[in-house]
């Protein structure tokens, strides 16, 4: 029998703002980017819980504690005709990396999108010299920005939108 707690995804709610900003200052730490994480915890809880929010997060947890997020927001394609979901920032901390933390939460934003029937799932992926380059065999280019985006034609018929062929079509070295 296993000790090791499989993670838990559920949405993020006001009382995690704290919470959220405390994984979007360690990422800012990780991209060596912590000079440009000036949010603070006052501007997360009006972005995401007030009256209007501009987008939605996701929490990660492995026995009761709060290990990781994903931040993501609608977008619409005009050529679709549908909502789409852009994934912004997706963190899984050091220490539970490599138990699935990051898988739980890309397929808990595939389930968001078909639930919605968004037409889309996007998002940008550095290809640099991060740890994280390292996932991303198929690219030999180091150093720039690519679009990630999944499509209807990549959801196949029963309903599931498999991680592995997501990963793959977005090329993506999510921090897992």
């Amino acid at each position: 029998m296993s000790t090791d707690p499989a993670p838990s995804i559920r949405p993020a709610a006001a009382r995690d703002a704290a919470t959220i900003l405390g994984f979007v200052r360690e990422l800012g730490e990780y991209e060596k980017l912590a000079h440009e994480a000036v949010a603070t915890e006052a501007m997360i809880a009006q972005a995401l819980f007030g009256p209007r929010p501009f987008a939605e997060a996701l929490i990660a947890e492995r026995g009761g504690v709060a290990v990781g997020f994903a931040l993501f927001f609608h977008t619409f394609s005009t050529f679709v005709g549908k909502p789409g979901l852009y994934l912004e920032d997706i963190y899984v901390q050091p220490a539970h990396r490599r138990h699935g933390v990051g898988r739980a939460l890309l397929r808990e934003l595939a389930k968001i999108a078909l639930a919605r029937d968004c037409g889309r799932l996007e998002c940008r992926c550095w290809i640099g010299t991060s740890p994280r380059s390292a996932f991303i065999a198929t690219s030999s280019a180091r150093g720039r920005w690519t679009n990630g985006r999944c499509t209807g034609s990549t959801v196949p018929a029963s309903r599931r939108w498999p991680v592995t062929k997501m990963a793959c079509s977005l090329r993506l070295g999510l921090l897992f």
